[in-house]
């Protein structure tokens, strides 16, 4: 196990350091720079501008002082916001984010999991089809279409929900849904099937033969095996709940991180992206991992080193 842990560890680092040389040269090779916006200012100002954020300094000086930065997690000071630090500004959002992505997290596969364990206990009979309908649909729309279509009618004819903002537990309801929604019905589907798999498996007939009910059956013996899919699937999920999330937050006013980030790529403000381009690359690498480790836990056949031979 620790073998493996330092080994994915490596991994990790190797991944983070393309990451982030990726997200610099990128950067730099995109036409304008963080002041061209800024019509009034004179040529001197600029020129002073670029000389104290380094911008004038050789590519290779701006690469090697942002890898030392990145290392010790200092992402310098934003170009655009006055006397405001990225890390700052990370500490602010991250915790709304953070709110709303694990709210939405926890819906997708709370509802994405009971979907798709009653369509495959009544496979082929009316349930089922109204699950897998929903799923389709989930998959199908995308979130920031979805938030519209929520905000529109369920905010503002039928006044269930609040418009936009972030001033209490009901003004995430909405924006959570947006997000969780798609992931919900990828969830489903893969619950239904790996459900509708393990029902056909011998010792579920076994269990069923002596008499069991179909749900004592399900929460005691098919759900855990058939959760497998959905854990594999959390790293993805995790991605798409972060990434979902910035156009959500900007439809809905959240005060989060992605609302930074959205801002930050129009401003061409160099340290905010690539600040927040490490740190939500070092979360998902992280959630990744954990999800590894959890193979182990579920089902500990599954041999983290790799199975002998």
């Amino acid at each position: 196990m620790i073998k493996y842990i330092l080994k994915r560890l490596m991994y990790i680092l190797l991944a983070l350091f393309v990451i982030v040389t990726a997200t610099f040269f990128l950067l730099r090779l995109a036409p304008g720079n963080p002041f061209a916006s800024e019509r009034n200012f004179p040529p001197q100002i600029e020129e002073k501008l670029n000389e104290t954020y380094g911008l004038n300094n050789p590519w290779y000086i701006q690469y090697k002082d942002y890898l030392i930065d990145a290392a010790t997690f200092d992402f310098g000071e934003s170009m655009k916001y006055k006397a405001r630090s990225t890390n700052d500004m990370i500490a602010e959002g991250f915790p709304v984010s953070l709110t709303l992505g694990i709210e939405a997290m926890l819906l997708a596969i709370g509802f994405g999991v009971l979907i798709g364990v009653v369509a495959a206990l009544y496979h082929n009979r009316y349930p089922d089809y109204l699950a897998t309908t929903f799923a389709v649909l989930g998959i199908s729309v995308p979130s920031f279409i979805l938030a519209g279509l929520m905000q529109y009618f369920l905010a503002y004819k039928l006044q269930l929900f609040p418009i936009s903002g972030w001033k209490g537990f009901s003004y995430s309801i909405l924006p959570a849904l947006a997000i969780a929604f798609s992931h919900m019905g990828f969830i489903a589907k893969l619950t239904r099937s790996s459900m509708l798999e393990q029902n056909n498996s011998d010792y579920v007939k076994m269990a069923r033969a002596k008499g069991l009910g179909k749900w004592t059956v399900v929460f005691r013996h098919t759900l855990r095996n058939a959760l497998l899919p959905v854990v594999t699937y959390l790293g993805p999920l995790t991605a798409g709940v972060v990434t979902g999330s910035f156009i959500v937050e900007q439809i809905f006013a959240v005060p989060g991180l992605g609302k930074h980030f959205v801002q930050s790529i129009t401003n061409r403000d160099y340290t905010v992206v690539m600040g927040t381009t490490v740190f939500y690359a070092i979360i998902l690498l992280f959630a990744v991992f954990i999800v590894d480790i959890l193979y182990s836990v579920i089902d500990p056949r599954i041999k983290l080193k790799g199975a002998k031979k």
